[in-house]
């Protein structure tokens, strides 16, 4: 008698014990300690001033009386331009620096350069690189301003190398992994045909990567006009400078004039980078934690050549030297005799004898605190970019959008375009307002310490999330969010199944990034006070402590790269199947 019974192999249940639930085991077990540092539901701790409440009600009531007199208005205009002729000039210097920077740290460049058997010094020379470009990437802008404060003077050059130096090294960072994870096969292909190495990059590599290249450079921009503002606070002038005299004086009529001044001046530059980038085919600011060996969808649309186009490339070459005589740059003070002898002395302060036990306890607890701060801040503003960013993606409420089919407008639609409006417009305000402006304010109800810090990053940080985190929302693949729309799932199951789904894991991968610009951040909300080695670090300069200043630094670079090495594991296993 024959067996006619078939087998069944029953497929194993993949294990609830893999690298990504580890990972957010780690990241939850740590954000819980974070938040408790800050205070959240700690016993005992004093958080809220209840004494400040009538100063922020005089302050919020001043928004509705902002000073229009004709010559403060003529004041924040000049003001305005200088924010934006530094953000000019930084952008452009950042930018150069960051493509020589960018081409030597990056590994297919190596591979060009040094081909064969030269594993072991392709390998030396491309983390040479990398290391020697992540010390200036780890410092804050604000803590070059006033470095080189000591070294040049009160001079508009102080503003556009404080902008140059770390975003040209952000920039290479960011070039160098677009190039690296840009497809290699049409460079092996011309290679293997016997064309040059450097020709093959030229023709093979760079036209892929530079869609990417120039959408990061116009993102970089509006960074490089966030910038500019915060440089006011040392004396940079600029739009930021008028903000802080304002708010030292409690004028704050005045403040407001300054805040709405720089709304405007940010939401202009975003909206200007945003229809650049959409007529020439570039989908968002920032393309991050792309599956190696994928190619972007940037690099497949061909430009629109129109007039708007044509002139925003004359605006902008235009613009240079304009930046550069409105602020009357003279690139001769670096080479004169002054400026020798200051920086000679700055050198020749000598490493700072090694510091003691108790010294090394204190720096350990703040760098603790400054951690706890950068990630209290991130989660906040990561939970809710993610929520503001459906309100604020064109493709969602709005009629025949992703949550609005056609034929279900209704008479509400009027109501999406509202949302809209308002989502943008918070986060507009969110990203516009420099994080130590924030943070002053928020000192008026809350007392000194971590919490103040954590949610002033956490505001601005918010807007800039919430900004690219729509970029993905609008970008998504919609069909099959399409066929759940059909299928007639409701608004909350067509969010949860189809459209967090395919964007979690970007969102997660954004988070993480502006997570190390958040730690260096932390340095301009210590210095108004809000706790952590930023608070320690004002203390120090204050008093000419240049000994430990430079531990301090030290220390904030060591903290820098565990945080740039943990945030690359965390996408690393976040781009794992």
């Amino acid at each position: 008698m024959v067996n006619t019974q078939q087998t069944i192999t029953i497929p194993l249940r993949p294990s609830l014990w893999n690298p990504k639930t580890a990972s957010a085991l780690g990241v939850l077990l740590t954000l819980g300690l974070a938040a408790y540092q800050a205070g959240l539901g700690r016993p005992g701790i004093d958080l809220i001033n209840l004494g400040g409440w009538p100063q922020l009600q005089e302050f919020l009531t001043a928004s509705l009386q902002p000073d229009l007199s004709p010559e403060f208005v003529v004041l924040m205009g000049r003001a305005a331009l200088v924010t934006l002729a530094y953000a000019v000039l930084g952008t452009t210097l950042s930018v150069g620096l960051g493509m020589v920077g960018g081409l030597l740290s990056s590994a297919v460049w190596w591979q060009l350069v040094l081909p064969g058997k030269a594993e072991g010094l392709r390998r030396g020379m491309w983390l040479g690189v990398r290391g020697l470009l992540a010390f200036p990437r780890a410092i804050h802008e604000l803590i070059w301003g006033l470095v080189l404060l000591q070294v040049l003077g009160l001079n508009p050059l102080v503003g556009v190398l404080a902008i140059a130096i770390p975003f040209g090294a952000i920039v290479a960072k960011v070039f160098s992994e677009i190039l690296d994870e840009t497809p290699p096969e049409p460079l092996h292909a011309l290679l293997n045909a016997g064309t040059p190495p450097l020709a093959a990059f030229i023709y093979g590599l760079l036209p892929q990567a530079l869609p990417n290249l120039l959408s990061y450079t116009f993102y970089r921009f509006e960074c490089s006009l966030r910038a500019s503002a915060v440089l006011g606070i040392i004396g940079a002038g600029g739009l930021g400078y008028e903000i802080f005299l304002s708010l030292q004086s409690l004028r704050y009529e005045q403040l407001w004039t300054g805040f709405y001044a720089l709304i405007v001046l940010n939401g202009a530059v975003d909206a200007w980078s945003a229809i650049v980038r959409r007529r020439m085919g570039f989908t968002s600011r920032l393309n991050i934690n792309r599956k190696p060996g994928v190619a972007s969808r940037l690099a497949h649309q061909a430009p629109r050549q129109d007039g708007f186009l044509k002139l925003s490339w004359v605006g902008a070459i235009a613009a240079i030297p304009l930046s550069w005589w409105w602020l009357r740059l003279d690139v001769g003070v670096l080479g004169s005799a002054r400026t020798q002898r200051l920086l000679g002395e700055l050198l020749s302060t000598g490493w700072p004898p090694l510091p003691t036990w108790a010294e090394l306890v204190k720096l350990a607890q703040l760098s603790w605190l400054t951690v706890a701060m950068s990630m209290v801040a991130i989660a906040l503003a990561g939970l809710g970019g993610m929520l503001f960013s459906l309100p604020a993606a064109q493709n969602f409420l709005l009629p025949g959008g992703l949550l609005r089919p056609v034929g279900q407008q209704g008479e509400s639609a009027w109501v999406a375009y509202i949302l809209l409006g308002l989502s943008r417009l918070v986060l507009l305000v969110s990203r516009a307002i420099p994080a130590p402006i924030w943070a002053l304010v928020l000192l008026y109800m809350l007392f000194p310490g971590v919490l103040p810090g954590a949610l002033a990053l956490a505001l601005h940080n918010f807007g800039i999330l919430g900004r690219l985190m729509a970029e993905v929302n609008e970008n998504l693949d919609d069909r099959p969010v399409r066929a759940l729309s059909t299928l007639g799932a409701s608004p909350s199951a067509i969010v949860a199944y189809g459209i967090l789904p395919q964007n979690l894991g970007r969102f997660l991968a954004y988070i993480l990034y502006r997570w190390e610009v958040c730690l260096r951040e932390t340095v301009i909300v210590g210095l108004v006070g809000a706790g952590g080695l930023g608070r320690l670090l004002t203390e120090q300069i204050s008093s000419f402590d240049y000994s430990g200043v430079m531990i301090t630094l030290s220390v904030f670079v060591v903290l820098t790269f565990a945080v740039d090495g943990v945030s690359q594991r965390l996408r690393g296993v976040l781009r794992e199947r």
